[in-house]
């Protein structure tokens, strides 16, 4: 299953990211209203210079099994900029995506923050100095955040044949990869 091979081959990226960000900060309780930002502001970027170009570069098909209408994310991290009193940049890197493929690893990495999301919203509501904070983008499905991510795996898994592990697995890395460079 692909989602098991993007799993145990983007690990590295993904431990580099909760490095990144403070992650385990997140969990004892010390991270603060900047790590936050910090994480907003790259997952901004990130997404400023992907959503459109990974939406637009999947098919039909894709379009409506994964009901990308509902997986959009980057007005939600928008509302969390202005909350935030972060400014708005505009795309400054070239994010090429050789074919649908690489589309879906890159969307297997926003869906994965998401899920990831889902938990530091929680754990940060419980955290002094986060009273006043709405977690738009990591909060964006709420209760239906496993239906979400569930669904996507098994349109993952059922759609993408082994000879095409090593596409998905290309824009899983790219996405990563501009996601621990920008800033």
């Amino acid at each position: 299953m692909v989602s098991e091979y993007l799993k145990q081959n983007t690990a590295e990226y993904h431990n580099a990211a909760e490095k990144l960000f403070n992650s385990e900060r997140i969990f004892n309780k010390t991270f603060t209203l900047e790590d936050y930002k910090k994480i907003i502001h790259s997952n901004y970027l990130m997404l400023l210079h992907s959503e459109d170009k990974i939406f637009n570069s999947l098919s039909q098909r894709f379009s409506e099994k994964l009901q990308l209408n509902l997986r959009r994310k980057l007005p939600l991290i928008q509302k969390d900029l202005k909350s935030l009193s972060l400014e708005n940049k505009d795309a400054m890197h070239v994010l090429e995506i050789e074919n649908e493929h690489e589309a879906l690893g890159m969307l297997y990495v926003i869906e994965g923050s998401t899920l990831g999301g889902n938990v530091i919203a929680k754990q940060l509501s419980k955290t002094e100095g986060f009273d006043d904070i709405t977690f738009h983008f990591f909060g964006c499905y709420q209760e239906n955040t496993g239906f979400m991510w569930k669904n996507f795996k098994e349109v993952l898994d059922s759609e993408v044949h082994q000879e095409n592990y090593d596409e998905v697995l290309s824009g899983a890395q790219k996405l990563y990869t501009l996601l621990l460079n920008v800033h």
